[in-house]
């Protein structure tokens, strides 16, 4: 096939000193007047090597490099290495450990929805939405703050259960604070989603099929977004999840609108995960008997948990000490990120912004 004589190639770097790329990431476009030829993904900038850093960590101090994966979804990350850690050594964690994990990881995945209904809201132009987003998340983040003693990386779920008991007040804390959700997600939803410009922004736009997603690897709300039900909590539950009546909501046309309805869906249904664990919470330990220094057996694991941006997983490999011999990471944002060439491809250079931020993807937890 001949070039076309009057196609004028351009190349345009955005990002990595870019806002809207969300952290550092750099995508050189190929661009034919407004449209989009190809792009090309740089990824790397945030590199800490925290999977090799694991092999010389202990395996409580592990957890600590998992805080700073997705570092907006830290109690979800830390729950899925101890989930490993803990099948491996065949360790019953106390049921009241695994009810308040699931509030605490919950309250995380509304928080981590907010940021990006929030930015996703800048990424269209709308100033205001992060203002609203962004009041609510300041409440959960100043209740983990009581909690764990940190506002990020808290280091608050340990192998074998948690770090210490919650506070006395804690109970109370939760069913005030989701009382002030439930409301704050019904006044940003009503803020942004049926906005005729946002409308005009989104749907229609990156449109990506369920069998292409699913061929990709996609996971997680840009998954479910394409009509996938695919959710690790009622497809394979974990911890205590089997004991919970929620939805899974998905989006009908997997398009950049159904990628930000989804989430702000979600926020809902975690919100009844969380009434229905209080209910059902009992008094009792938060930690299970062990040893000060964790030592698994020989042995392989795999485990994985659906964090706010998908299905996160751990492949773990033990020697028999103190140390991981291998940790691998199987990170959603990565994988999602994969959708980005066919999504750009012959998309309007103005929808490049849309369609990335649609993805929801974290840096920190693309790079390790």
């Amino acid at each position: 096939m001949e070039p076309d004589a009057n196609l004028v190639e351009m190349m345009v770097n955005m990002g990595p000193q870019h806002p809207s790329t969300h952290g550092v990431f750099r995508m050189v476009l190929k661009v034919d007047g407004e449209r989009i030829v190809d792009v090309e993904p740089h990824i790397g900038y945030l590199h800490r090597g925290s999977e090799k850093l694991s092999e010389s960590e202990t395996y409580s101090q592990v957890v600590t490099l998992f805080d700073r994966l997705d570092y907006v979804s830290n109690l979800n990350n830390e729950l899925v290495f101890c989930m490993a850690v803990e099948k491996l050594m065949s360790i019953d964690v106390p049921e009241r450990a695994q009810y308040m994990r699931i509030i605490l990881c919950e309250l995380n995945r509304i928080a981590s929805h907010l940021l990006f209904y929030g930015t996703y809201g800048l990424d269209a132009g709308a100033i205001t939405p992060i203002m609203y987003s962004f009041r609510e998340r300041e409440r959960i983040q100043n209740l983990f703050e009581s909690v764990t003693g940190a506002r990020m990386m808290h280091n608050f779920i340990r192998i074998g259960g948690l770090k210490e008991e919650v506070p006395v007040d804690f109970t109370r804390r939760v069913k005030d604070l989701i009382g002030q959700l439930s409301t704050a997600i019904d006044e940003c939803d009503t803020l942004l989603s049926q906005n005729e410009i946002f409308l005009s922004r989104t749907k229609g736009v990156g449109v990506i099929s369920a069998q292409a997603a699913l061929e990709i690897g996609m996971t997680g709300p840009p998954l479910r977004a394409s009509g996938v039900v695919e959710d690790v909590r009622a497809t394979d539950p974990y911890q205590l999840y089997d004991r919970f009546d929620f939805g899974i909501p998905v989006g009908t046309n997997g398009d950049a609108w159904d990628r930000y309805y989804v989430p702000l869906e979600e926020m809902r249904q975690s919100i009844l995960i969380i009434e229905q664990a209080l209910e059902q919470v009992e008094a009792g330990p938060v930690v299970a008997q062990l040893r000060r220094i964790t030592r698994p057996p020989k042995g392989v694991v795999f485990a994985h948990a659906e964090n706010p941006r998908g299905d996160l997983g751990v492949y773990l490999v033990s020697d028999g000490t103190d140390k991981p011999y291998r940790v691998k990471v199987r990170p959603p944002s990565f994988c999602n990120l994969q959708a980005l060439k066919p999504l750009l491809s012959n998309a309007y250079l103005a929808d490049a912004v849309i369609i990335l931020g649609s993805l929801d993807i974290i840096l920190g937890e693309v790079d390790r």
